[in-house]
């Protein structure tokens, strides 16, 4: 299924969720707290709507945030897909549709929206902008929440769009906070053992499709543009940084441009992340000196704050996770391969979950510790549950029937040590943690019957799809209201 992406960028994205009567305004609420209250207000439920906070105190009217950006009917809209598909169905015809597109490189063009407004030197102030402090014990105001990183490899030259929270720290100086294993780490370490500055970019503000691709596990060397422009199919129009040369997109809202200078630390955090805990708490890390501020007129802020999830970032990272996850276990040569969901409770690392047709005695412990350890399914994961096919993995209700149905705990689970976790994981003891050892386990879960005596195993009390389907369209008004 091709994409029919309709927007192309930020302002006509919001002309679009208008359209389908799904943005909402908002004028007169505080950056300081009543912006990130909201945001957490319609980020436990879904459908619920995008917000356009303006006129907010201290700032000129025009200068806006929007959250909630992924949900209801316009995140069909968002990923170019028919509004009738449900979110299963939906992640599939994104990774089919993204295993398919062919990259087609960012083109550099000489003017564009972004160009509207350029502060450099002494006029540089990220003050200007109202950034959120999004949660009550976050240790600042991050300007990063919906924004995406722009670096290159000092020895690849390939370009690298990523997703890392941005602390502001003054008027010309921001956090630049990057787990570790993230392409971006990778590339600021290089940097750091040269004793260089880095050079940098970050996007507030871009095209959705854009953001939700650099949110993604790409292959390490593949540049987001040109996935991006290959699943649009023409290529995204960037323009050269006055002060690093970086792409930058043409059509963004705000950008902030500079170096990550490797002998300068400020200390960030704590920041309420998508484990749904303070992540990190306040250490010093490297931060990056602005050197230049590109924004249009009236410029918009993006902001994807992380919840206790499930939440916006789960919601999306599931439809576009989930999908890749099956690629994996596919190109891993895996039969059988049903279904596969990145569940949002887990902020779809933590918990896996996979339906398959089993073919020979040990094939679910083989998906699952394959599906552990693959590249979309290895940072930070906890558990792996693998269920038959008439399970539907998108339903943790129906996954965790099967799961103790069917599985027993002393002979069902398979545990895997010192597997690769992050700092934001909670449970990481101190002692393990003051060591550097961002290590985990993990629990492989087969909740299939079990393969051996699979004929024997009593039949599920369910109607069968046709009877259900029947019982739907003769009762459903009983359901109404």
């Amino acid at each position: 299924m091709k994409l029919e992406i309709p927007y192309h960028d930020l302002r006509s994205w919001i002309d679009l969720a208008g359209e389908v009567g799904e943005i909402r305004g908002v004028e007169g609420a505080s950056w300081q707290e009543e912006i990130g209250m909201a945001s957490e207000l319609l980020n436990r439920r879904d459908p619920a709507p995008a917000v356009i906070f303006d006129k907010i105190p201290g700032y000129p009217d025009g200068h806006r945030v929007l959250v909630n950006f992924f949900g209801g009917r316009r995140k069909n809209m968002t990923l170019g897909l028919p509004s009738g598909l449900n979110n299963v169905q939906l992640s599939e015809a994104f990774s089919k549709a993204f295993q398919e597109a062919k990259p087609i490189p960012y083109e550099i063009v000489d003017d564009g929206p972004i160009l509207e407004n350029v502060k450099m030197g002494d006029d540089v102030n990220v003050l200007q902008f109202p950034s959120p402090q999004w949660h009550e014990l976050d240790g600042g105001r991050y300007i990063g929440t919906g924004s995406y990183n722009i670096t290159r490899d000092p020895d690849e030259d390939w370009i690298n769009l990523g997703t890392y929270r941005v602390m502001v720290q003054d008027e010309k100086t921001v956090g630049f906070y990057i787990s570790p294993g993230k392409h971006g780490r990778v590339h600021r370490d290089k940097y750091i053992a040269r004793q260089q500055p880095m050079p940098a970019a970050i996007v507030v503000g871009g095209d959705p499709l854009l953001f939700l691709l650099t949110c993604s596990e790409i292959p390490y060397g593949l540049c987001e543009y040109d996935i991006a422009g290959g699943l649009r199919g023409k290529p995204y129009q960037v323009i050269k940084g006055k002060v690093t040369g970086l792409p930058i997109p043409a059509n963004a809202e705000i950008v902030l441009e500079g170096f990550v200078d490797p002998a300068k630390r400020r200390p960030e955090g704590p920041f309420g992340e998508w484990t749904g805990y303070y992540g990190s708490g306040l250490r010093d890390e490297p931060c990056m000196d602005v050197k230049a501020i590109y924004y249009r007129n009236k410029p918009i802020m993006l902001g994807c704050p992380p919840q206790r999830p499930p939440d916006e970032i789960s919601r999306y990272r599931a439809i576009l996770r989930s999908g890749l996850l099956r690629q994996a276990l596919e190109k891993a040569g895996l039969s059988g391969i049903k279904s596969a969901w990145a569940s949002e409770i887990g902020n779809t690392r933590m918990l896996l979950c996979i339906a398959i047709e089993q073919r020979y005695a040990g094939h679910a412990v083989q998906v699952g510790h394959v599906a552990s350890q693959c590249h979309v399914g290895a940072y930070a994961g906890k558990y792996v549950v693998v269920v038959d096919d008439d399970i539907d993995v998108s339903n943790l209700e129906e996954v965790v029937w099967a799961m103790i149905t069917r599985s027993d705990p002393a002979t069902s689970i398979d545990i895997i040590h010192n597997a690769w976790s992050t700092p934001l994981d909670p449970r990481i003891p101190p002692e393990q943690r003051a060591k550097g050892e961002m290590t985990n386990s993990r629990a492989i879960i087969d909740a299939t019957r079990p393969y051996a005596w699979r004929d024997k195993f009593p039949p599920v009390n369910m109607p069968s799809p046709e009877s259900a389907r029947r019982a739907r369209e003769k009762f459903s008004y009983l359901l109404d209201g």
